[in-house]
């Protein structure tokens, strides 16, 4: 399996593809068993001080996590996703030869409460010297709908600038696009249903929405560059010691 041309043509016109049926059922099944024992013992160790980083605010009637960062560093498990043959295939080309993950996360959208994620651009948090270099593998570990928080997206705003950012008193971790930017910009959902990868521009706004279902929507996000790609003015700190090479 490989991006056909129609998927290339689309993603370089809207700024984002998603590709159903990439990985199988044991595979993602086995990254969520992994993903869950690691985030209960992160959860247990979490310092108070780091805890609105990591827990989710939306769901009241318990703790939970909304992200882990860097599982590809990590965990087997996502390190194997990271590096599967037909996956790399699929990166390359889009931004070319020579790939690494410079970050990933984990993203949790616990049921019944789990918060949304304000639009924003991935190129503003990772200040890369080249936008072109950079893509978003969105692997869906449970089906993402309308109704539990799929992503939504600014078809065809990867053509346009990287917009400073705002951050809510409180949490800088949370830093979004502007009011007055993205009142311009329709955002259109873009379900994936469990295996599928949803590829996404380091330019393109988007967002994803709350969770009000009984059911999880969980997904690891594996931010890929290309040999000639890195982050310069990164909006937040990234580890460069985390990068790994991939082809």
């Amino acid at each position: 399996m490989t991006l056909s041309p129609y998927d290339l043509a689309y993603y370089r016109h809207v700024g984002h593809v998603t590709v159903p049926g990439v990985f199988e059922a044991a595979t993602t099944d086995a990254v969520v068993h992994d993903i869950e024992a690691w985030g209960t013992e992160f959860l247990a160790e979490l310092p108070p001080d780091q805890r609105a980083w990591y827990v989710d605010g939306g769901v009241k009637a318990r703790d939970v996590l909304r992200k882990l960062d860097n599982p590809h560093h990590h965990r087997d498990s996502v390190r194997a996703l990271a590096r599967m043959p037909m996956l790399v295939a699929m990166v390359e080309s889009l931004i070319g030869p020579g790939v690494s993950v410079c970050f990933s996360q984990i993203f949790f959208k616990a049921p019944e409460g789990g918060g949304p994620k304000p639009a924003h651009q991935d190129n503003f948090y990772f200040g890369p010297n080249d936008p072109e270099g950079v893509v978003t593998a969105w692997i869906a570990l449970d089906d993402a709908t309308l109704e539990n928080g799929c992503l939504y997206f600014g078809d065809g705003s990867h053509r346009g600038p990287v917009y400073a950012h705002v951050a809510p008193p409180g949490e800088p971790f949370n830093l979004q696009l502007p009011a007055s930017v993205l009142d311009k910009q329709p955002m259109s959902p873009a379900p994936v249903m469990s295996g599928g990868v949803s590829f996404h521009h380091g330019n393109v706004f988007h967002q994803s929405g709350p969770n009000h279902s009984t059911r999880w929507r969980r997904a690891c996000a594996l931010h890929y560059v290309n040999a000639h790609t890195r982050f310069d003015h990164p909006a937040l700190p990234y580890d460069a010691a985390l990068k790994q090479r991939i082809s």
